[in-house]
């Protein structure tokens, strides 16, 4: 791929920017995955026995006790054996183990390991942290693939940074409109507008850009990783990363995971089964598909697709049946409003999240939203970390064209004209470079690295109200990501419209707070966003940092 060097918006020619910390001729040196095993159980093999034999004892049995001779140790063998066999594996979410995984993609961690509930993970922010350029999963490549991957990457590393630059005056303005008595050139304010200029910057980022993180898992979890570790949409890199963590473990405890069972290989899987059908010799259209999807959206980026039609009503009689009453005791938007009406529910008011542990706030898991959803790779990795808002997200292979770039523009890019023509020309001439990697015989697996923080990702995601409150809640806030709040609007916006009674009640964190008259309203502390949300309806939300 090439982009004329009299353009100054060649971005992928461009030369670097001043603000980057690379040092011109330096050579970035490219790690793979490093695992680390820094806490876990000292005998999760013999707990999770224990854990089985205690459900039939009159006493409490221990870890030892199943250790203690030959008999127990046989004993406890078959015990491990019949149980998994039989599908009975609460015992294995006993045990716990927590890693440090560093060198690892951030596709990789979309895909795998936040793709389910089952986790906990801190992970290093590409909004608040600057990406380098060594920062980068390199795929085993034949060389002259490998050179335009490397090249392709290291230019949009390139861009990232001058896409900072170009866009800080941009949030220079919009900080100065918000806080007109601070100096944005001055410390700290100075930081504060770098940090949201790579925020946006990083949505030209390569999905191969590497992060490290705490992640925690229980045994359970980790017996699932092993079995689909070879699935789509990264088995290259989830096997590699999965391997050390077996490893780590067995240093630990080699018992707990001799009895594994063994990966699944990626062709026994139903997504590759059904991927090859529909896009192998004969593909279907995807450009029919990403059409389709698109137009139940219209305009939007998360529309309500489905939700129960007596929400209200059947959560206003589960609140009468918590507290034993009959309805003419308690009106239908009585019961709603104790609930919802953070004046008379002070667990809103709380940073805690407390609805699952309330007689009263459960109520909400009998109201339910169904959404399609269009947003970037990047706003979805926080998305699914809202674990009780599943999703069914895409094997993201099914949704690539080589010669249709595909992606979300933010806000602030829309913002400034010089930034949005580098930002456009930058991913248009990105998919190119992948059609052409492509034609050099890169697997797609491999290819699809490359893509853009910025591409589409399309998909539905449901959940009841209990989980959506939260995730609203937060999102809602003006410190959220832009794409994140901005979707979260839609939703609450929509759900007003289809259950009021509800959506009356849904809003920022600040807005709770001062219903519940807990100060302060905002609870950022110094990053309060500069504007008064807690006085606005949702519909009047307004940003554009």
């Amino acid at each position: 791929m090439s982009i004329d060097s009299r353009s100054p918006t060649g971005a992928l020619n461009a030369p670097p920017p001043s603000s980057g910390p690379v040092t011109q001729g330096e050579t970035p040196t490219f790690q793979g995955p490093r695992v680390r095993l820094v806490n876990a159980f000292k005998t999760p093999y013999n707990n999770a026995i224990a854990t089985a034999r205690t459900c039939y004892s009159p006493t409490v049995v221990l870890p030892e006790d199943v250790d203690k001779d030959e008999k127990s140790r046989l004993q406890r063998d078959a015990i491990a054996q019949s149980i998994f066999k039989a599908g009975h594996h609460t015992t294995l979410q006993h045990a716990t183990f927590q890693f440090i995984l560093e060198n690892v993609s951030r596709h990789f961690i979309w895909s795998f390991l936040h793709s389910h509930p089952f986790y906990n993970s801190e992970q290093v922010s590409q909004r608040y942290v600057t990406v380098g350029p060594d920062r980068l999963t390199v795929p085993p490549l034949p060389e002259k693939p490998l050179a335009l991957y490397l090249k392709t990457a290291r230019d949009l590393m390139d861009a990232y940074r001058r896409l900072t630059d170009l866009l800080i005056p941009t949030v220079r303005s919009e900080y100065k409109k918000l806080f007109p008595l601070r100096d944005p050139d001055q410390k700290p304010w100075a930081k504060y507008v770098q940090r949201r200029a790579q925020e946006v910057a990083r949505y030209v980022l390569p999905v191969a850009t590497q992060a490290h993180l705490y992640h925690t898992v229980s045994g359970l979890t980790l017996h699932r990783y092993h079995r689909l570790c070879q699935s789509f949409d990264t088995p290259w890199e989830q096997k590699r990363v999965v391997d050390q963590m077996i490893a780590e473990v067995r240093v630990l405890d080699p018992l707990f995971v001799d009895r594994m069972e063994d990966p699944l290989p990626l062709d026994q899987t139903p997504e590759y089964r059904s991927h090859r059908e529909f896009h192998g010799e004969k593909p279907v259209s995807t450009r029919v598909f990403l059409k389709e999807f698109d137009d139940r959206l219209k305009w939007r980026s998360s529309c309500l697709v489905d939700y129960k039609a007596h929400g209200e009503k059947v959560m206003a009689q589960a609140v009468r049946s918590v507290m034993g009453l009959p309805r003419a005791a308690m009106s239908d938007d009585d019961a709603l409003d104790r609930v919802l009406n953070p004046a008379r529910n002070r667990y809103l008011g709380e940073s805690l999240n407390l609805t699952a542990h309330s007689k009263l706030c459960r109520t909400m898991a009998h109201m339910h939203f169904t959404f399609a959803k269009k947003i970037s790779h990047t706003a979805d990795s926080q998305d699914q970390r809202h674990r009780m808002t599943p999703a069914s997200r895409p094997v993201l292979s099914g949704h690539f064209v080589p010669d249709f770039p595909d992606y979300i523009t933010p806000v602030l890019i829309q913002h400034n004209a010089e930034a949005k023509e580098f930002y456009d020309v930058t991913l248009t001439q990105l998919w190119r470079r992948l059609a052409e990697l492509l034609s050099l015989g890169a697997p797609e697996e491999f290819v699809l690295y490359l893509l853009p923080n910025a591409v589409s990702v399309r998909f539905e995601e449901s959940g009841d109200l209990m989980g959506f409150h939260h995730k609203w809640t937060k999102r809602l806030c003006y410190t959220a990501q832009e794409e994140i709040w901005k979707t979260s609007q839609e939703e609450v916006l929509q759900v007003q419209r289809v259950a009021p009674r509800v959506g009356r009640y849904l809003g920022a964190p600040c807005q709770l707070r001062a219903a519940s008259a807990t100060r302060p309203f905002c609870p950022e502390g110094d990053r309060f966003c500069g504007v008064v949300v807690w006085k606005k309806n949702v519909d009047q939300y307004a940003r554009i940092i």
